[in-house]
């Protein structure tokens, strides 16, 4: 079954370029396999081209905010439209990490010992004078980043207490909340479920530094490997969290969980990506390639996966 498909990207955040590489291979994708398919940024003329463009589904390959938040997916509930990924709910929840990683936890997943610190407190109650609390509570290296988004921008690793409330500072550049974690030494692994099952883990590996925005993006910048070289039981249970994680969450469709496996075997979950990338370099299209499904197959699922649970009301 074919149909006509609005592959919605672009938008206006911080990733807005990554969004529209992701939609431009999905578009493709979906047309190899005789959809019709119309590429849609987030526009002031969005709601028109819907309603009046025939589509059976729409595809979100958006990232960062209005994308990823829960805003597009509640404009498309509101127009009846059936939509990929995540709910509003699932959303908005993995959106705020903060929230989401009390939520992980509290189902038993481990998730690093961390403190949240919004602007407000910080700029106007006085918080920044008890900043080096943060640092003696949780320790150092700590990793710093934006409570909201993702792509790891204005992510930074802090090893000397010093320098921890200008990296705070910098992080509110992106988001009016930080999230302050403990760090976690060990391998980087991605976990993508499709549709309740995981696929196999990716391992990742940069050639230089940490995993950070060029580092996801730059063609040849990053190691992986699909599946990850995990021992057999640490495979499972690195499976095992990203499914927990996104019935946690009430996810539905595709998503990407990472997460740390330290030195014990042990994965601490980072966050959920409710809108994973689908570029050339993208975790989840090496997944999907290391289960025997190439890009086309895949995002024809995940349309067949919207178009089954039809519009949300």
């Amino acid at each position: 079954m074919t149909g006509t498909i609005a592959v919605l990207c672009g938008g206006m955040s911080l990733e807005r370029e990554v969004s529209l590489r992701s939609g431009g291979r999905v578009a493709d994708a979906l047309a190899d396999r005789g959809y019709h398919v119309q590429r849609v940024d987030l526009d002031a003329e969005l709601v028109r081209t819907l309603e009046q463009g025939g589509f059976d589904a729409c595809y979100l390959a958006l990232h960062g905010s209005a994308g990823e938040d829960g805003t597009i997916q509640s404009l498309l509930e509101l127009l009846g439209m059936p939509y990929t990924g995540p709910d509003v709910l699932a959303s908005s929840i993995a959106w705020n990490k903060p929230i989401a990683q009390g939520l992980y936890g509290r189902s038993g997943i481990a998730v690093p010992d961390r403190v949240s610190l919004s602007q407000q407190a910080f700029r106007e109650m006085g918080a920044a004078a008890a900043v080096d609390r943060i640092a003696g509570s949780l320790g150092v290296p700590v990793v710093v980043k934006p409570a909201t988004g993702g792509s790891s921008l204005g992510l930074t690793i802090v090893t000397d207490a010093a320098r921890l409330p200008q990296a705070i500072v910098g992080a509110f550049s992106y988001a009016d909340a930080v999230l302050v974690e403990r760090f976690v030494a060990g391998t980087e692994v991605a976990v993508t479920v499709l549709d309740g099952q995981a696929l196999p883990p990716v391992e990742i590996h940069p050639k230089e530094g940490t995993y950070d925005f060029a580092a996801r993006y730059t063609a040849g910048a990053t190691e992986f490997h699909a599946p990850a070289r995990l021992d057999p039981e640490v495979r499972v249970a690195c499976e095992q969290v990203a499914v927990r994680a996104y019935h946690a969450i009430g996810a539905r469709h595709l998503s990407r969980a990472d997460m740390i496996v330290d030195s014990d075997g042990v994965p601490w979950l980072l966050e959920i990506d409710t809108c994973p990338g689908m570029t050339s370099t993208s975790l989840v299209p090496l997944a999907a390639a290391a289960a025997g499904l190439d890009l086309e197959d895949l995002c024809v699922q995940v349309v067949n996966l919207a178009l089954r649970d039809g519009a949300v009301r």
